[in-house]
């Protein structure tokens, strides 16, 4: 058998596999494990390099090792090493900064790796629910926090239900297709007498149980509180690196599995997408708490999202993937920016009043935040500008103009709560001054995002906008 295909795989499960085994003999709060962890995750990347990633579909087409999934785990693997990065100057380092945590990180990274190349639905459960098992420990890491606990409990109950949903879909897809492959299933859309209602049923069923899993209306009901009670680190791979995975994930389903059914999963794409900006908009407008504030920011950027996958084709997946690679560059700078967040004692704030007067006593820190709330929000001349225009054209391009303009419209209605942060920070009477700034590597980090969505980042259009395209060639 051939591993060549699933190297960064084979990367991170053994190391992860190892790195539980030297844990049993370190230092619980040594650094060698989280240095390993990153170093792992940089060689996964280096092993996306050459042709058997671009073998296409191998194992009997349960694997699809092509330039989607490819760009599609650059950015997970990117945003897990920033993840484990980011716990050093979190944790408690007597215990929390253990070597339990990027060992959960890549497992649950390799979990969404297999999500993005899977092309079989049982491989799509496998690398969903390893993803979603690490997810639900790594939510409730702080166990003695009753935030952290609260967290873990009601993501695990409202995931459980979801996987119920998502493996009722796989039964039906499976039962009226007679296969459990994503050529077999477009097939049996194709037919010569159309989808049948079962067919459709189990449409409706696996793409609720997907909607779940990248919070998107009516199925984001655990997002807010689980991006509150969660750690900072985590829920900042929560919010980039499996949001992105969850999305690419949705994207080679409707496009590969039901691309022939196009119509009928359009509907559902276009409600979820319209319903998510809105919600995403509208709720977020009483938080006081910044990690909700962004949970509900992070709703609002899939609805984008959703609106370039409801263009279809591969304009709409190269509207998907930039979108999707820049939103997970402008999340992890907000959340290294959160992390700058303590009060003199050391400990974390994340409250909005906390940010008071941010422009007095941090200005860079201040103008970084701004940046960030901007970018999110879309404005230009930032770089967030520059994917909502591509799914918005990608939607006009497929016959969708009301759906671009209403999205357009909805942008105005998102900008409020954005505009709020930034009128805290620069205009209210300042608060108690945060403690000083440490950690040389987030700051590092702090700055390439912030450069990244800068005007600067338009630099980027290029090679970004070619990577994507080769990328969506699959399609």
């Amino acid at each position: 058998m051939n591993f060549a295909p699933i190297l960064p795989e084979v990367i991170l499960g053994l190391g992860a596999i190892a790195l539980m085994m030297v844990a049993a003999f370190v230092r619980r709060s040594s650094p060698i494990t989280h240095v390993a962890a990153i170093a792992l995750l940089v060689a996964a990347c280096f092993a996306l390099i050459g042709a058997p990633q671009t073998a296409g579909s191998v194992f009997e087409g349960m694997w699809a090792a092509d330039g989607f999934a490819a760009f599609g785990k650059v950015i997970i693997y990117l945003a897990a090493a920033v993840a484990v990065v980011m716990a050093a100057g979190w944790f408690d380092h007597e215990f929390e900064h253990s070597a339990e945590y990027p060992v959960l990180i890549l497992l649950s990274a390799l979990g969404a790796s297999v999500m993005v190349s899977a092309s079989d639905l049982m491989m799509l459960y496998v690398g969903l629910e390893l993803q979603s098992l690490s997810a639900y420990v790594l939510a409730s890491y702080r166990r003695h926090d009753e935030r952290s606990a609260e967290a873990g409990l009601k993501y695990f109950v409202l995931g459980g239900l979801a996987s119920g949903i998502l493996l009722y879909g796989i039964s039906l897809l499976y039962g009226f297709a007679g296969t459990t492959a994503f050529s077999g299933i477009a097939t049996a859309f194709a037919g010569p007498n159309g989808a049948s209602l079962g067919l459709l049923f189990g449409l409706v069923f696996t793409l609720a149980g997907i909607a779940f899993k990248i919070s998107a209306v009516p199925f984001h009901m655990w997002t807010p509180d689980v991006y509150e009670g969660a750690p900072t680190p985590v829920a900042a791979f929560f919010a980039a690196g499996q949001k992105a995975a969850a999305i690419l994930l949705a994207t080679r389903v409707c496009l590969d599995a039901m691309g022939p059914a196009t119509v009928q999963w359009q509907q559902i794409v276009i409600f979820a997408a319209l319903a998510s900006i809105v919600l995403g908009a509208v709720a977020a407008y009483g938080q006081t708490n910044i990690k909700r504030l962004l949970a509900y920011s992070s709703i609002n950027n899939v609805g984008f999202a959703l609106v370039g996958l409801a263009a279809g084709g591969r304009e709409g997946a190269v509207a998907v993937l930039v979108y999707s690679a820049v939103y997970v560059i402008m999340t992890l700078g907000a959340f290294l920016c959160i992390m700058r967040m303590r009060d003199a004692e050391g400990r974390p704030l994340e409250s909005l009043a906390s940010l008071s007067g941010l422009s007095q006593t941090r200005p860079l820190l201040a103008l970084a935040i701004a940046m960030f709330m901007f970018s999110l929000a879309g404005i230009p001349p930032l770089f967030g500008f520059w994917p909502k225009l591509m799914v918005f054209n990608a939607a006009i391009a497929a016959g969708l103009q009301w759906v671009a303009l209403v999205a357009a419209a909805l942008t105005v209605i998102g900008a409020y709560y954005y505009l709020r942060v930034i009128k805290v920070m620069y205009f209210d009477a300042p608060a108690e001054p945060f403690a000083p700034a440490s950690g040389k590597v987030e700051t590092a980090l702090i700055l390439l995002t912030a450069l990244a969505i800068s005007p600067l980042g338009y630099l980027l259009i290029n090679p970004l906008t070619t990577a994507a395209a080769d990328a969506a060639s699959v399609f």
